[in-house]
């Protein structure tokens, strides 16, 4: 099964559109391209990957469906477009058109209004969506998964991906809340979690105690059946590093089967963003 990174993110400072990317964040602020992420891909052993928006524009969506087009590893793109615009609709019908792009990601967690997911307008964008068989990124923080858990309900057709698990609070340990509401969360069918992030969230100084508690409750609610694996590299750096992240990973699931380990690091990611979305998956 071919293994993949469900989560990576590409940037070019000049383009000027990633306002939450600050020189005061030193080990990523600069540019990151393909031939940056290559050691790492050849040393996880890892043959694709889904590249996923880090600004809140469409410039961002074309230029990595212009890194897409010509790199065979980058099997899919999750984008962004503006939701709140008036012809929201036909912007996702057109970038629709695009053979690698996989899904949307709305950047949530830096939305004001905490109810934002659950505006009656957003209806007919994400309808919109499932039509055309994208998958929307849940770039979400604990506070918005009672939230979340209205919007998958209300679009059954709609396959939604839980980035980074929600960031759970692993720093300060406060985990009862999520733990809660990602078991109520995975009840659902059309919902998955992606395995990623975890690391930014933890003490700065991590060890695999500190995920412990996180991934083997998402293994409990998701099953590995429902879990996909991703480096959120070059974010990752914050946090001791893509090889660190990939390792730790992989032991938090060893006991795990082969055919399970398999479906997290790679099989959860082709069969949501690639074979059942009609997608090439090269």
């Amino acid at each position: 099964m071919t293994r993949i990174d469900a989560h990576l993110h590409l940037w070019t400072l000049a383009r000027g559109d990633y306002g939450w990317l600050t020189a005061d964040l030193e080990p990523i602020y600069r540019d990151f391209a393909l031939t940056d992420l290559a050691p790492h891909l050849e040393a996880g052993a890892i043959e694709g990957m889904i590249l996923v928006q880090a600004a809140p524009t469409e410039a961002e969506t074309m230029f990595l469906l212009g890194i897409a087009a010509s790199a065979e590893r980058v099997r899919g793109v999750v984008g962004w477009t503006d939701f709140d615009a008036p012809d929201a609709v036909a912007h996702i019908e057109t970038l629709a058109a695009h053979e690698l792009l996989v899904g949307f990601r709305p950047m949530v967690q830096d939305i004001a209004d905490d109810d934002w997911l659950q505006r009656p307008a957003l209806a007919p964008q994400l309808a919109a969506m499932a039509r055309h068989r994208l998958v929307f990124d849940a770039l979400v923080l604990p506070r918005h998964l009672t939230r979340l858990l209205q919007v998958v309900d209300r679009h059954p057709d709609l396959c939604f991906v839980l980035d980074h698990c929600a960031k759970p609070r692993l720093a300060t340990g406060e985990l009862d809340d999520w733990q809660r509401d990602i078991a109520r969360l995975a009840e659902r069918d059309n919902i998955v979690c992606k395995l990623s992030g975890l690391v930014t969230e933890a003490r700065p100084d991590w060890e695999l105690a500190d995920l412990r508690r996180a991934v083997d409750h998402v293994r409990d609610c998701f099953k590995p059946e429902r879990l996909l694996w991703g480096s959120d590299w070059p974010v990752v750096n914050l946090a001791g590093g893509y090889a660190k992240w990939l390792a730790a990973a992989e032991s938090l699931l060893a006991d795990l089967s082969p055919d399970q380990r398999a479906n997290i690091f790679g099989g959860t990611a082709d069969r949501i963003y690639l074979a059942n979305r009609g997608r090439r998956t090269r």
